[in-house]
């Protein structure tokens, strides 16, 4: 996996305009990339853990 990331990083090095609300600039494509991955990833753990948390209330609720 870490090889094939490798290469995603060293094919993917050209510039690519971004633009986020009012913030605009230009970055290599895998760094861009990695970001909204990382991004994405932080948005399912925290709206996953929320899921779980409810489904742990409702279940104690139930039970007792």
């Amino acid at each position: 996996m870490l090889v094939a990331f490798i290469v995603f990083i060293l094919q993917n090095t050209r510039d690519a305009q971004v633009s986020f609300l009012w913030l605009h600039g230009t970055l290599p494509l895998a760094v861009g990339l990695l970001i909204a991955m990382v991004a994405g990833m932080a948005v399912t753990l925290m709206i996953g853990t929320a899921r779980i948390s409810q489904l742990h209330r409702l279940a104690r609720r139930r039970r007792d």
